[in-house]
C-alpha cells in the first residue's frame, strides 16, 4: 500500500492532501463504532498533508511522506496530549517529540491521531481503558487485543494506512493476530523507546502495525537505529554485526523450528490446523525445512513475566504521586481536606485515578521486589529469564525462525474475560517468552475461522535479523494471493 500510494503522488494520480481527506472521511464515519481513536489531530494531519505535497513538489519525497499514521496514546507527539489511556494522565501535554516521532516527520508522515490502548499498556484486549473500549473491526462484538488494541483496529478498519505500537509481552502481536493485521516486536533495542510512557523498561519495545509485512517493513526501517536519548538502542552497522555473527552460511533452505510445547492441547483447533496449512505450502516450495525443537523452560515464562514485569511497573508508576507527575488531589479541596499526610496524599491521588489492573500490577510488583521476597520471587524470575533467552539463542543456532501461534485462540468476546486477570494472561502464553528473550517476532494473518476471526501466525527470528522474518512472511503473504 505505501509504495502504491507514493508512487500515485509521484505520478499526481492523487496527493497527500487527498489521500489524508480519504482517511480522516473513514475515521469520521466507522469510529462511532470501532473506538480506535482517543485523539483526532485533524489540523495538524492537514498541515502535514499540505507539507508533504510541498516536498513531493521539490523532489524530497520518500516512502513514507503523506502516508497517514496513527500513533498509539503512550508516545509523546509535541504539544498533544499523551493520556496512556489513564486518568491520571488525562491533562498531560508532552513537551516533546518520542525519537520515533521525530524520524517520521523528518520522513513527510502525516499523523492522524492517538490511539486508545490499556492502561498503561497493562492488558491484552483494551478493556482497561479508562476511557472507552475499541470494538475488533472483524466483529465488533470481539475485543481487538491489547494493549495495542487501537492502533490494531484503526489499521484494520482502513482509519490509517499503518500504527505504531509498543510491545511488552505481546501488546503489538497479540492485537495484530486479533483483528488481521501485520505487527512486529523487533529485536530489543533495535528502536529508540525515548519518548515512549515506560511500562517495563527491559522488556518494552516500538514497532509497526500494518495491512502487508512490506508496509511493516518499510515502517521498521524508518524508525530503527542508535539513539543518544536511549542508552539500550543499538547502531545500526552493530545491528547488522551481531546479525551476521549469528547467521547461517551457504544456506540453500530456510530452516523453520516448530517448538513441540507451543502446538499443546491448549492451542484451539482451528488455529492448530490452519498453521498446519501453512507449512504444508510452504514445504511443497521446497524452500523451507522443517523440524521439531524444544524450548524446555518455556512453560515456566508466564510467571517469569509477570514478576518481572510487574516489578519494573512498580518502579516506573511510581513517579505517577499526586506531587512529582499527573494528576493530584491537591486540586480538590474536599478530598485534600480528608489527608492529613504526603502519604496520604499519594495514597488517595493512586487509587481515584489508576485503574483497577494497574492497580493490581503495581501491589504485585511491590510485593514481588519487597524485603523478604526479593530473592524468592524477582531474583529467582531473573534466573529463569535466563534459561529462556538461553533456550531461544539454543534454538535459533540450528534454525533461520521459529513458528508458533501468535494467540492460542482467535479474538475473545468484549466482557467475556475481565473479570479473570488469569484468563487474560494467557492470551499472552506465546508472545511474553518473546520479549524475555529480547529477540524479534512478527504476528501475521494466515487465515479466519469459521467466524470470520482472524487466526495469526507467530515467526520468531535471530537478534537483529528482522530481515529474515519479512522474506518469510512475504513468502506467506505470496502463498495466500497465488
Amino acid at each position: 500500500m505505501i509504495k502504491k500510494l507514493h508512487q500515485a503522488i509521484k505520478n499526481k494520480e492523487t496527493s497527500a492532501q487527498e489521500i489524508t481527506e480519504k482517511y480522516l472521511a473513514n475515521i469520521k464515519a466507522k469510529e462511532p463504532q470501532i473506538k480506535a481513536y482517543l485523539l483526532v489531530t485533524e489540523k495538524l494531519a492537514k498541515e502535514q498533508a499540505q507539507k508533504a505535497d510541498e516536498m513531493f513538489a521539490r523532489g524530497e519525497a520518500g516512502l513514507l511522506t503523506g502516508i497517514p499514521i496513527a500513533l498509539k496514546d503512550n508516545f509523546l507527539l509535541d504539544g498533544y496530549p499523551a493520556t496512556s489511556a489513564s486518568k491520571i494522565l488525562e491533562k498531560f501535554i508532552s513537551p516533546y517529540d518520542a525519537t520515533v516521532v521525530e524520524k517520521l516527520k523528518k520522513a513527510g508522515i502525516v499523523f492522524l491521531g492517538k490511539t486508545n490502548m490499556d492502561e498503561f499498556a497493562m492488558g491484552s484486549s483494551t478493556e482497561n481503558s479508562a476511557f472507552q473500549t475499541t470494538h475488533n473491526p472483524r466483529n465488533l462484538d470481539y475485543v481487538p487485543g491489547g494493549s495495542s488494541g487501537g492502533s490494531a483496529a484503526a489499521v484494520a478498519a482502513e482509519e490509517c494506512v499503518v500504527a505504531l505500537g509498543s510491545d511488552t509481552g505481546g501488546s503489538i502481536r497479540q492485537p495484530a493476530s486479533f483483528c488481521g493485521v501485520v505487527g512486529l516486536k523487533p529485536t530489543y533495542g533495535a528502536v529508540s523507546r525515548y519518548g515512549l510512557m515506560a511500562m517495563a523498561s527491559s522488556l518494552d519495545q516500538i514497532g509497526p502495525l500494518a495491512n502487508s509485512v512490506e508496509d511493516a517493513e518499510i515502517l521498521f526501517e524508518a524508525i530503527r537505529g542508535k539513539d543518544k536519548m536511549d542508552a539500550t538502542s543499538v547502531s545500526l552497522a552493530e545491528q547488522e554485526k551481531i546479525k551476521n555473527r549469528k547467521k547461517t552460511e551457504n544456506q540453500q533452505k530456510i530452516k523453520v523450528g516448530l517448538p513441540k510445547e507451543c502446538f499443546s492441547d491448549g492451542v484451539d483447533q482451528e488455529v492448530k490446523d490452519e498453521i498446519d496449512k501453512t507449512i504444508n505450502q510452504l514445504s511443497e516450495t521446497g524452500q523451507f525445512v522443517f523440524e521439531e525443537i524444544s524450548l524446555p523452560h518455556l512453560e515456566y515464562a508466564l510467571p517469569c513475566y509477570y514478576i518481572i514485569m510487574a516489578s519494573e511497573v512498580s518502579s516506573n508508576l511510581a513517579r505517577f504521586d499526586g506531587i512529582r507527575y499527573g494528576q493530584s488531589i491537591l486540586r480538590d479541596e474536599e478530598q485534600l481536606s480528608k489527608s492529613s499526610s504526603m502519604w496520604d496524599i499519594f495514597s488517595i491521588t493512586r487509587g481515584k485515578y489508576f485503574g483497577s489492573e494497574v492497580i493490581r500490577r503495581i501491589m504485585l510488583g511491590t510485593y514481588s521486589l519487597s524485603s523478604g521476597y526479593y530473592d524468592a520471587y524477582y531474583l529467582k524470575a531473573q534466573k529463569v529469564r535466563r534459561l529462556i533467552k538461553n533456550d531461544f539463542e539454543n534454538a535459533l543456532n540450528s534454525v533461520d525462525v521459529i513458528f508458533t501461534p501468535t494467540s492460542p485462540t482467535p479474538a475473545f468476546r468484549i466482557g467475556e474475560k475481565v473479570d479473570d486477570p488469569v484468563k487474560m494472561y494467557l492470551s499472552d502464553i506465546y508472545t511474553v517468552p518473546i520479549n524475555l528473550a529480547g529477540v524479534p517476532a512478527m504476528s501475521m494473518p494466515i487465515a479466519k475461522t469459521n467466524d470470520n476471526l482472524p487466526i495469526g501466525l507467530q515467526i520468531i527470528g535471530n537478534y537483529f535479523d528482522e530481515a529474515t522474518i519479512f522474506k518469510v512472511g512475504k513468502k506467506i503473504e505470496s502463498l495466500a494471493y497465488a
